[in-house]
C-alpha cells in the first residue's frame, strides 16, 4: 500500500513539474511573441510617419558617418562599475554634417541605484584638441563624437565610455510611445517663437497641459527669452526627469519593445544591446527615484566675452573650477559612507 501510495505521489509530483515547465514554456512564447510584435509595430510606425527615416536609409553618407563615429570612438570601461554616457541631441538636416546643441554626461551607478546628469552649455569657450579655443559643440562639428570625448577627458578630467546621439524626430517618436495622451508640464512662462527656415515652431501658453512629443520638444528647446541657453538646460533637465518617470511607470514598461523598435531608426549608439539590456534590467528592478543634476559653467563661474569672426559670443569660464566642480560631482558621495 505505501509503495502505490508512493508511486502515485511521484507521479504527481512529475505531473505539477510538467504542468509548471509547459506553464513556463508557454509565458516565454507569449512575453516574446508579445515583445517581437510590439518592436516591429513600433519600428513600422517610425517609418510610416517620418519620411526622415527613409531619407536616412537611402542616404549612404549618413550611414557611412554613424559608422565612422563608432570606429573613431575610444571611450573604454574603466571597470568602476558606473556607466558614463555622452548624450548628444542631433539636429540633422538632409546631408550637412550633423550638429548638436545639447550636450550632457550621464553617468548610471548600479550599485548605488544613483543616476546623475550634467548638462554643458554649448556656447563654454573649451580648448578642442587639434582645433584650440572655440565653442564646445563645434568638437562635434570637427569631429563628431569621439573629439567631444577627448575634449570633454582633456579640459575635465572626466572619462567616457559611451556616447548616444538622438535626433529630435525621435525625441517627438520617444515622448508620443510612451506617453500618447501627451507629458504634463507645468509651462512657467508663454513661449512663442518660429525660425526664418520654418523647421522650428513654438507656441505654448503659461499653465500646466499635456504635451505631445512636438510641443514637449519645443518646450526643451526654447532660449528665447532673458534667459536663452541657461533656461534651455534647465528645461531639458526637467523634460529628462519626466521622461524618466514615464519610463519606469508599469505602462512604460510594457511599452519597452514597441519604443525600442520606434527609436532606433533615430539612435546612433555604439552602446551595444547587452549592455542596454543589463542597463533595463537593473533600472527596471532597482527603479531611480532622483536625478541628481549640475550645469557647466556653473551661475558663479560664468561670463560673456565676444571673440573673433567666426567664433563670436561665448560663455568664458575659470576653466580649474569648472573643472574641480565637474570631478566633485561625479565623484562618490561621502554621505553615503556615513
Amino acid at each position: 500500500m505505501s509503495k502505490s501510495r508512493s508511486l502515485r505521489n511521484k507521479r504527481r509530483r512529475r505531473r505539477k513539474r510538467k504542468v509548471r515547465i509547459a506553464f513556463f514554456m508557454c509565458f516565454l512564447i507569449v512575453v516574446f511573441g508579445y515583445s517581437s510584435y510590439e518592436y516591429l509595430a513600433g519600428k513600422n510606425q517610425a517609418s510610416s510617419k517620418s519620411p526622415g527615416v527613409a531619407q536616412a536609409e537611402e542616404a549612404p553618407s549618413i550611414e557611412e558617418e554613424k559608422e565612422q563615429y563608432k570606429e573613431d570612438f575610444q571611450g573604454v570601461d574603466n571597470l568602476d562599475d558606473k556607466i558614463n554616457v555622452l548624450l548628444l541631441g542631433s539636429d540633422q538636416r538632409g546631408d550637412e554634417r550633423a550638429r548638436t546643441d545639447t550636450i550632457m554626461i550621464a553617468q548610471y551607478d548600479p550599485n548605488n541605484q544613483k543616476v546623475k546628469l550634467a548638462s554643458i552649455m554649448r556656447d563654454t569657450y573649451t580648448d578642442i584638441p587639434g582645433y584650440g579655443y572655440n565653442k564646445i559643440n563645434a568638437a562635434f562639428y570637427f569631429g563628431g563624437p569621439e573629439l567631444l570625448r577627448q575634449t570633454i577627458s582633456e579640459n575635465f578630467g572626466v572619462e567616457i565610455e559611451y556616447y548616444s546621439i538622438v535626433d529630435f524626430e525621435g525625441f517627438t517618436a520617444t515622448v508620443d510611445t510612451i506617453a500618447p495622451k501627451g507629458i504634463e508640464v507645468d509651462v512657467e512662462k508663454d513661449m512663442n517663437y518660429q525660425d526664418g527656415a520654418g523647421t522650428i515652431d513654438i507656441d505654448l501658453d503659461e499653465g500646466a497641459q499635456m504635451l505631445d512629443g512636438e510641443e514637449l520638444l519645443g518646450y526643451a528647446r526654447f532660449r528665447h527669452d532673458a534667459e536663452g541657453d541657461f533656461g534651455r538646460v534647465e528645461r531639458q533637465q526637467k523634460v529628462i526627469k519626466l521622461m524618466k518617470d514615464e519610463l519606469l511607470s508599469f505602462n512604460g514598461v510594457l511599452k519597452a519593445p514597441r519604443l525600442v523598435g520606434t527609436v532606433q531608426p533615430y539612435l546612433d549608439t555604439n552602446l551595444g544591446t547587452g549592455k542596454v539590456l543589463q542597463i533595463g534590467k537593473d533600472l527596471i528592478l532597482n527603479p531611480v527615484e532622483t536625478i541628481d543634476t549640475m550645469r557647466i559653467p556653473t551661475s558663479d563661474n560664468v561670463w560673456n566675452e565676444r571673440k573673433d569672426y567666426p567664433i563670436g559670443l561665448v560663455l568664458n569660464h575659470d576653466e580649474s573650477k569648472t573643472k574641480e566642480e565637474l570631478q566633485a560631482f561625479f565623484e562618490d558621495e561621502k554621505e553615503d559612507e556615513e
